[in-house]
């Protein structure tokens, strides 16, 4: 590639050189030196088949770190047997030029693509990271062993690129919880950064499985957000958050159609993933349905106020039972 675009990496000793180049010329500056960004080094992790959402990730690590490193890697492990890992959409070309649009990466800047054989050199790994609690609920409930996989390849990938900030996006808030919940547990030096879900003018969350959707499965599955903010006008008129969840659900039910089907409706604490409860000011209202055949999530902050929930209620649900 020509010297206008980020360096790519295929294997371990190309990223280790390249990690080392970045290291050399981000070398410890004058305190004087105004234009300092607060951490080194960035990671981005994705499964390529890139979209804005992504490059918003990518603009959001330039603006907190020297250098930056993109990871593109469709990670086995956190497929389901059902799932679609064949035919998970694969263009690195495409997501080359993507990446090398303005204001996002650099030459400085590395992408590392590598292929299985790469990431685990000695084939299906035996020693494996559990997400514990956060991984058997909402997610881990409707795709057993998805998080376990995705925190295996997060701490792999983490070790290999050796970032001090890794930038994470909110529409995988369970990931997001579960990735700062490994940092914690496992002190792995890195700090994790959240950013906003990018979303289209329509209000659907930006995914790379949106375009398996079909014009009128699209215009269906606008239903999700549509869910999400009415659960947000239910909690902002201080209503219980039995009647948050009721109200996305609701619009759920409304706008989807037989074809499709509803994963679960969930209202948790924001910290810990738990049933939102009394005394939850942070929460997170979380969807997820099948559109046709493509699954979608999506949530939503919220701030709940305090005193509404009572002990003897559960705030989450799951197609009408406890979350």
């Amino acid at each position: 590639m020509s010297s206008t675009h980020p360096a790519l990496v295929r294997d371990r000793a190309g990223l280790a050189a390249a990690l080392a180049a970045q290291d050399a010329a981000t070398l410890p500056r004058p305190e004087a030196d105004t234009g300092r960004r607060p951490y080194r080094r960035a990671v981005v992790m994705t499964m390529g088949a890139l979209h804005a959402g992504h490059l918003a990730l990518v603009e959001h690590a330039r603006s907190l770190a020297e250098v930056v490193v993109v990871t593109i890697f469709v990670n086995p492990l956190q497929f389901g047997p059902s799932e679609d890992l064949a035919r998970y959409p694969r263009d690195l070309e495409r997501d080359l030029a993507l990446l090398s649009g303005p204001g996002l990466l650099r030459p400085q800047d590395v992408v590392f693509a590598p292929g299985v054989d790469v990431v685990y050199p000695d084939g299906d790994p035996t020693v494996r990271v559990t997400a514990g609690r956060v991984g058997q609920v909402l997610e881990g409930e409707s795709r057993p062993g998805h998080l376990d996989g995705v925190l295996t390849v997060v701490l792999k990938l983490l070790h290999l690129t050796h970032p001090d900030v890794a930038v994470f996006g909110q529409k995988d808030a369970q990931q997001v919880v579960a990735v700062r919940r490994m940092v914690a547990d496992l002190d792995v030096p890195v700090d994790v950064a959240v950013h906003a879900t990018v979303r289209e003018d329509d209000g659907l969350a930006r995914s790379s499985r949106n375009a398996y959707l079909s014009d009128a499965e699209r215009a269906r599955a606008l239903g999700l957000s549509a869910a999400l903010a009415a659960g947000q006008r239910a909690a902002d008129a201080g209503q219980h958050p039995d009647a948050v969840v009721a109200a996305a659900r609701a619009v759920l039910d409304e706008r989807l159609s037989d074809d499709d089907a509803v994963d679960y409706v969930a209202l948790v604490d924001a910290a810990t993933f738990g049933p939102a409860g009394p005394g939850t000011s942070q929460a997170l209202l979380l969807l997820a349905a099948r559109v046709g055949s493509t699954r979608l999530i999506d949530n939503a902050p919220l701030t709940l106020r305090a005193g509404l929930a009572d002990a003897g209620r559960a705030a989450g649900r799951r197609d009408g039972g406890a979350a």
